[in-house]
């Protein structure tokens, strides 16, 4: 699994190994200002693109954690620590 974030690669581990070494993959943090955004409108492109209520509405929900969330603990994106780059 490939992250956009070195450190998130070392760090974020998938220990079933469902997801492929070399897949890409972005992680969005509650704590992320726009990160319930982001989820919504993923959840849009999921239903318009045929996917299922479940997933959307599972989406949707997980969007409004995160919401909730980053009104008490939120901030703007984080960066890396110094060194550890964006990939």
């Amino acid at each position: 699994m490939q992250h956009a974030r070195k450190d998130y690669t070392e760090r974020i581990q998938d220990s079933a190994h469902l997801i492929p070494d070399e897949e890409p993959v972005f992680l969005v943090l509650g704590r992320d200002m726009v990160g319930a955004a982001t989820v919504r409108a993923w959840a849009h492109l999921n239903k318009v693109n045929g996917g299922s209520d479940v997933c959307t509405s599972s989406a949707m929900r997980q969007a409004d954690r995160m919401e909730a969330w980053a009104s008490k603990h939120g901030k703007i994106a984080d960066l890396p620590k110094e060194g550890d780059g964006l990939e």
